[in-house]
């Protein structure tokens, strides 16, 4: 029997996962396929602050997967190979190699997408100076090591409060930088709620960052080399400028194909990761998913999110059928000792949606008073005035209290009601928790708000 062909284009995390499928349990039916521009694949971008930070020495232990090991699991790998256009009637592909300019044209059974996302890079005045970097692929890691490494490097500007904006602000404080923060909001504005904006604005303060909030960057100046940049608000001088203003699908080359693509430029999915087009899926940044806190698909860029595309798209490209149970777009945040974790929709993202949302918001002690090793936590949920749905959850201690997370983004797939949450069954022990502790604590708050 002739086995199908299945074609990855792009091998990043979503990418990676969805070749390892077919390879390893549809070997006997399908070949995969797949192409990628990098000459180095897997690569965790989350670890690259930790890497320019000394955490870690090097940054051989954040892949997980190379060429070779797809190889020995029966992919067939191309790499420096650019995708450069796709005929979905005839169903094949052209990539050019890039080591010799030669163009390929292939045909394929089913065709994946995990061609992945991209820095934003505004076109300001002086963007292309040297010693502005963006952060995304090791060789971005790379280059900033170098740098960092320059003496002559003492004043460094990051450019966006995202996390990986604060991440690396971090990693150059460190490494005795003098460091600058510019965003034209709040930091994290997209993942918390004021008040835990706030505690990490705090933070980063009081760590020595300089922050320039409620500013944008209008131009860069310098000769050949950056040596300054301009705000809205004023002008900051500096040696090397870090931009993490945010990310958006690589998908600018399926604009004219016919293929369904969101407002954004994301490629319209469905719970098995197929695309608008037969035969065609697409996973990790480029797709959508479904947030179940907002109920509506969107592209939702988490590793988490790319690892479990690709896992989906990979066993329905081969027949078998597998869906996605939605997402809650978990994450969490280590800056200076202290952690922030949010799972779903903020209070003011909701509200922005038109939602009828109610919140409690709370400080209390992890443990039980008693107990000489304690510290605080902050805990607010939020959840929807007429159904009493969970649809959001956010945390922040100088503890590790993330696991916890798990537990409020369960709740939120799972429609878990407010009300249900007080009398919620949790174990205690004063080492760890309290009888009422900061979970169930936030369900009977809300009782006298329902």
């Amino acid at each position: 029997m002739k086995k199908e062909k299945v074609i990855v284009i792009g091998t990043n995390h979503a990418g990676t996962h969805s070749i390892l499928e077919i390879a390893n349990k549809y070997k006997d039916t399908h070949e995969v396929i797949t192409y990628d521009k990098n000459d180095n694949i897997s690569f965790l971008g989350c670890g690259m602050a930790l890497w320019i930070g000394g955490v870690i020495d090097s940054g051989d232990g954040l892949f997980y997967a190379t060429p070779e090991s797809l190889r020995e699991a029966g992919a067939e790998v191309h790499m420096k190979h650019n995708f450069k256009n796709v005929d979905f009637d005839k169903k094949t592909i052209e990539v050019e190699d890039l080591e010799n300019g030669d163009i390929k044209t292939e045909t394929y059974d089913k065709l994946i997408f995990a061609i992945g996302s991209w820095p934003i890079l505004p076109p300001l005045p002086g963007h292309d100076l040297e010693n502005i970097i963006y952060a995304k692929i090791f060789q971005n890691a790379q280059g900033a090591i170098e740098k960092i490494k320059d003496p002559s490097i003492k004043k460094v500007t990051v450019v966006g409060a995202g996390y990986i904006g604060i991440e690396l602000v971090e990693a150059f404080k460190v490494n005795g930088k003098e460091v600058t923060l510019i965003n034209d909001m709040n930091v994290l504005n997209r993942y918390y709620d004021p008040n835990f904006q706030e505690m990490m604005k705090t933070n980063l303060e009081k760590n020595g960052i300089i922050m320039k909030l409620g500013e944008t960057v209008t131009e860069f100046v310098g000769d050949k080399k950056v040596n300054k940049v301009i705000t809205t608000k004023g002008e900051y001088e500096t040696d090397l400028v870090l931009m993490s203003i945010g990310f958006k699908p690589n998908t600018g080359i399926l604009a004219d194909t016919g293929i369904e693509l969101t407002p954004r430029g994301a490629i319209l999915t469905n719970n098995r990761m197929e695309t608008s087009i037969k035969d065609v899926y697409a996973i990790g940044d480029c797709s959508t998913v479904y947030n179940n806190a907002s109920e509506q698909f969107e592209n939702i860029a988490l590793a988490t999110n790319a690892v479990r595309t690709g896992i989906v798209a990979g066993h329905n490209a081969c027949g078998t059928p597998l869906e996605m149970q939605g997402v809650q777009g978990s994450n969490a945040i280590h800056i200076f000792g202290l952690t922030l974790c949010s799972t779903g929709l903020t209070e003011s993202v909701a509200k922005s949606l038109g939602m009828n949302v109610e919140s409690v918001e709370f400080t209390d002690l992890i443990k039980s008073a008693f107990m000489p090793e304690n510290d605080n936590i902050t805990v607010k949920v939020v959840w929807d005035k007429k159904t009493k749905r969970i649809i959001g959850a956010q945390m922040a201690s100088t503890s590790d209290i993330t696991l916890a997370l798990h537990f409020f983004s369960l709740a939120i797939q799972e429609r878990y009601t407010i009300d249900k949450l007080a009398l919620t069954d949790t174990f205690f022990l004063p080492h760890f928790n309290q009888p009422h502790n900061f979970i169930t604590k936030a369900g009977l708050l809300a009782l006298g708000k329902l």
